[in-house]
């Protein structure tokens, strides 16, 4: 059974998607209100204001934790610490000294520390891994995400924490490496101190490179990955209804006679199926299998220590 920790913003999605699953048996928020409110929505769920009560449940197998992310590496600590599987939503941790440490617990008890990184669930980059593993696009060369509208400005977190740890933990999922190099740059224009506007740029150590920008200041709402192959190229669309995923069998080809231009190749346009099952749900039950045991969940802590140890290396150029 499943409790989760913090109602605010994103815990009710967990909360309805861990309920309708039919494993939700606790909640814990120190807002009164909100314990009331959702108490009424879910009368068979223990509440709790407190997290240590919560922890001394004996009747949970796992803690979702989806507090403000300050909070993160402490309550997932402690969580590990009374033998409890964790999901905690992104980043787990702000330093890659603390996410080291949550991996280390979390093998040394043979628990489940699964990160929150919910599009690394949605079908639509499933199908992009897919295609790269399957070779489909030759050597990928390289890979750009753009991640833009007009808001919701924060205050407390900026673009790249906000909005980039989405795409960065796509690109690191797809290319499977940490990267050698890890700048950005942004700037402050709304709140001083928050960059609303942020490039990113990676280097791997296989030669691939890639992009993210990162924007509260757009004329466009944007949640679009490109992946740039030898032999073809596909993006992913999430503001698409329906062609979540279009395949483009275009590349150079070979270089033209004159004018020491390259000439390129034009095939089919191809938009295969996508899956519309609800991302959250897919991650949501994909933890429950962990905890049975299912999966390997070693590399699924593995895999977010990758994203936290990259957003640290892309904080600290940005603050340069």
């Amino acid at each position: 059974m499943i409790g989760v920790a913090g109602l605010g913003h994103w815990g009710p999605n967990l909360a309805r998607n861990f309920d309708d699953i039919g494993v939700l048996s606790a909640l814990c928020d120190v807002d009164p209100e909100l314990r009331e409110h959702f108490g009424r929505r879910y009368p068979n769920a223990r509440l709790y204001a407190d997290f240590d009560e919560l922890l001394a449940d004996d009747g949970l197998d796992g803690i979702v934790i989806a507090t403000p992310v300050p909070t993160h590496h402490e309550l997932a600590q402690r969580a590990l610490a009374a033998g409890r599987h964790v999901l905690v939503e992104k980043p787990p941790a702000m330093r890659g000294v603390e996410i080291d440490e949550l991996v280390a617990t979390a093998a040394e008890r043979d628990l489940t520390l699964m990160p929150g990184h919910l599009l690394l669930y949605h079908p639509g980059v499933r199908k992009l891994k897919e295609l790269i593993d399957a070779d489909e696009l030759g050597d990928v060369l390289c890979v750009y995400g753009n991640r833009q509208n007009l808001g919701i400005v924060r205050t407390n977190e900026n673009a790249l924490w906000s909005l980039g740890v989405h795409d960065l933990s796509v690109i690191l999922y797809l290319l499977d490496e940490d990267p050698q190099v890890a700048t950005a740059q942004g700037r402050d224009f709304l709140t001083p101190g928050v960059e609303d506007v942020v490039f990113c740029f990676l280097r791997f150590p296989s030669g691939k490179i890639a992009h993210m920008h990162l924007s509260w200041l757009d004329p466009h709402k944007m949640r679009r990955m490109t992946v740039v192959g030898r032999e073809k190229m596909v993006v992913f669309d999430d503001m698409e209804l329906e062609r979540k995923v279009t395949v483009y069998e275009k590349s150079p080809w070979k270089r033209a006679e004159t004018y020491g231009e390259w000439m390129t190749r034009s095939g089919d346009i191809w938009i295969p199926k996508i899956s519309t099952d609800e991302p959250l749900r897919l991650e949501c039950t994909y933890f429950l299998e962990l905890v049975e045991g299912k999966h390997d969940k070693a590399k699924v802590a593995r895999d977010g220590a990758r994203v936290v140890r990259a957003l640290e290396m892309l904080t600290n150029s940005l603050n340069v």
